[in-house]
């Protein structure tokens, strides 16, 4: 064979040739409004997604199956309601192929994402404060921050023993599936602490006009306002008119995730309230990621980081260390090793409990905050680790 015919050879065996040392490219989803009165927690998510992928690919990737995968964060917009986020969950599923969601934001939303996501085998870590998102039926969704049903019990107890002499609560939340589901398990639990419910109201997502809707309340003469389901921009705007009103009472906004938002809308009026889903994540009680994570996002969204945005780290750290357990990437095999497993989130050890609320071990077991908002800040006044944790860190060997 002449010289050039031999190379002209070896060069096309070559180009044939799988190049071996090459990573494979793992695709995960933040599945969140990236707009409305929501935007702040989907964008916020989708840029901490962004920044555990970086992290896992700069510590050398996801090893399983004798392969190494970089990982690469896409976030979708669900618009926060039914409708958008099953387009999301068409996009997601059937048209990227994307089998690992590491942040689902809002029960509508991941209802529908599940109803595809659940039948066609993709696992999907949420933080949509249904509980009938969860269950033995649902063995491939898991939750990466607490809900209603591990934080409403013990805040309340910690504002019932600041405030004793409040005697009636008035509730407010969106109608829909979110707001229903948070209403009914915070009706029950003032209840259970002895608390008279004077007023059940709803409101439509999308509202802008909040001063009839604070007319009604004020109306009440409610000790305790609690806007539970309602997100920080719409609560800030109903506390505002409800100042206006003059009414004087205690603050109750159980999915606050944070001062800025609220306090951009309603200034002055939301001083005092109270948050069941904030932290100062740049505080001493914060860890060094969190720490590092809340001065990026300080400078990328001009907001601190909340802890529905840092639900998208503990996501994919989870599926990380869920994928490396099961030594692959078949979300089923992975599913079924989290619940055995304790793996390392921004809040340091941890691991899934929640079997006797939910009857399956799906819900990520993180130290319950509750902060409030003074100054125009975010306060911590209490983290409580959660018993189930503890226990579990006890028998690690």
């Amino acid at each position: 064979m002449k010289p050039i015919v031999k190379w002209a050879a070896a060069a096309l065996m070559l180009a044939a040739a799988p190049a071996a040392s090459a990573d494979e490219v793992l695709k995960v989803a933040v599945f969140a409004p990236l707009s409305g009165a929501a935007a702040g927690w989907g964008l916020g998510a989708k840029w901490v997604g962004e920044q555990a992928a970086k992290e896992i690919n700069d510590q050398g990737g996801i090893k399983a199956g004798g392969k190494v995968y970089k990982v690469e964060s896409i976030a979708y917009e669900n618009g926060y309601n039914s409708a958008e986020g099953a387009k999301a969950a068409q996009a997601i599923l059937n048209r990227d192929g994307i089998r690992f969601i590491i942040q689902g934001i809002g029960t509508a939303p991941v209802k529908a994402l599940q109803s595809l996501s659940e039948r066609q085998g993709a696992l999907m870590m949420q933080v949509a404060w249904g509980k009938s998102v969860k269950g033995p039926q649902a063995p491939l969704t898991f939750t990466n921050s607490n809900t209603p049903f591990e934080l409403f019990g013990p805040l309340f107890d910690l504002v019932k023993k600041q405030h004793p002499e409040v005697k009636t609560v008035a509730l407010l939340n969106p109608n829909d599936a979110t707001g229903h589901e948070v209403e009914e398990e915070a009706e029950k639990q003032y209840r259970a602490r002895g608390y008279d419910i004077v007023a059940v109201t709803w409101y439509e997502r999308g509202t802008t006009e909040f001063q009839p809707i604070a007319t009604k309340l004020a109306q009440t003469h409610a000790d305790m306002m609690d806007l539970s389901g309602a997100p920080p921009g719409d609560s800030g705007m109903v506390y505002k008119e409800l100042a206006v009103q003059g009414w004087k009472g205690v603050k109750m906004q159980a999915a606050g995730t944070g001062a800025d938002a609220m306090v951009k809308v309603g200034g002055d009026a939301v001083e005092d309230v109270y948050m069941g889903n904030a932290a100062d994540f740049g505080g001493p009680a914060a860890t060094p990621i969190q720490r590092k994570l809340n001065e990026g996002a300080l400078k990328a969204l001009n907001e601190p980081l909340n802890i529905l945005q840092l639900g998208a780290w503990d996501g994919l750290m989870a599926v990380k260390a869920g994928i490396e357990k099961a030594d692959s990437i078949d979300p089923k095999k992975v599913a079924k090793v989290l619940p055995t497993i304790i793996f390392e989130s921004s809040y340091g050890p941890t691991a899934f409990g929640g079997m006797e609320t939910y009857g399956y071990p799906q819900q990520m077991l993180v130290p319950i905050i509750v902060t409030q908002i003074k100054h125009g800040q975010t306060v911590e006044i209490a983290r409580i680790i959660p018993a189930e944790l503890e226990q579990r860190l006890a028998k690690k060997p």
